[in-house]
């Protein structure tokens, strides 16, 4: 099987095969990441060179990818926009033009721009991985999300999966909404009414103004990071009244399923979103998705760099 495009700039455009096929991949790098050598020669002997292009900061997201790089054998470099001839007036395209022509075989972009990793894809021969473009997707937490779903409850189909917080602002819950809704889970959403999206039902998600009827026996409940400068825009009243409604604590947990797992794509305001016991309860996942998102960042760079060739899973 391949991949169909050269790049992944979200999950709304690529099959449900598509996903099983990267998740199923990242299981062998998580496997590798697992052993003792994490090292693993696949990209090495086709001195491939992977290029991290963020416009805005990222701990996670960036040490991840640059991680998977060098555990593949890649030749990785990084380049901030911040620091680079982006504040001399270089436009996005000159940019990814300027890399493309020194060899690169992927451009890993973040641009605070929805969109911005689509245009830089259709002007370079690169392949172009989304790594965050504005309120748009956030394709490789999605799938990281679903891998650990995977690893909990063995499967996503039929799953019920509540999402809670910032949906209107969050890349995460779009991305997460086109994965898991292809994957056949059952998606709730639940935050303040003015950080819910107009017509996302439409996107075939349950809508409640409550996080106790949106968690109602819900396998897995993902909290979203509250971006505290919406709150000067009057979004939601504060912080703390945000906590006292939206957040999820050990009391609300009750409501989910007995085995649920807890999830975060991080960071989190500890004590806003999540509560500490919370948290830190044996039913929070965060630290695995943070293992995880090397795995499926590990897998995407393999897919991808090899197409053309006969794609199956490694072994």
């Amino acid at each position: 099987m391949n991949l169909k495009s050269k790049d992944l700039l979200g999950l709304r455009d690529i099959s449900a095969e598509e996903i099983e096929y990267i998740l199923n991949t990242a299981k062998t790098m998580k496997y590798i990441l697992s052993s003792n050598n994490k090292k693993t020669a696949h990209l090495q002997g086709k001195s491939k060179s992977i290029i991290t292009l963020f416009y805005e900061n990222s701990t996670r997201t960036r040490l991840s990818f640059e991680l998977a790089s060098k555990y593949m054998g890649a030749n990785a470099a990084n380049i901030s926009a911040s620091s680079s001839s982006v504040q001399k007036g270089e436009t996005l395209i000159d940019t990814g033009r300027t890399i493309d022509s020194m060899g690169s075989d992927v451009i890993i972009i973040r641009h605070p721009m929805s969109g911005a990793p689509h245009l830089l894809a259709q002007n370079v021969k690169s392949s172009v991985i989304n790594a965050g473009d504005g309120m748009n997707e956030h394709p490789t937490q999605a799938l990281l999300d679903m891998f650990t779903m995977v690893e909990k409850k063995g499967r996503l189909k039929g799953l019920k999966v509540a999402i809670i917080g910032d949906i209107l602002h969050s890349r995460v819950a779009r991305s997460n909404i086109w994965g898991l809704t292809k994957m056949g889970a059952e998606v709730n959403v639940s935050g303040p009414a003015t950080l819910i999206p107009p017509g996302i039902e439409k996107l075939g998600v349950n809508v409640f103004s409550t996080v106790q009827e949106a968690i109602l026996d819900a396998d897995v409940v993902m909290g979203l990071r509250i971006q505290l400068e919406r709150q000067k825009k009057g979004l939601f009243p504060s912080i703390r009244e945000y906590s006292r409604f939206f957040g999820l604590d050990e009391k609300r947990l009750k409501l989910a399923r007995e085995d649920a797992i807890v999830m975060h794509p991080g960071p989190v305001n500890r004590g806003v979103e999540l509560s500490s016991a919370v948290m830190d309860g044996d039913e929070s996942t965060i630290d695995e998705q943070v293992t995880n998102g090397v795995a499926i960042r590990m897998a995407l760079l393999y897919l991808l760099t090899r197409r053309g060739s006969a794609n199956e899973v490694i072994d």
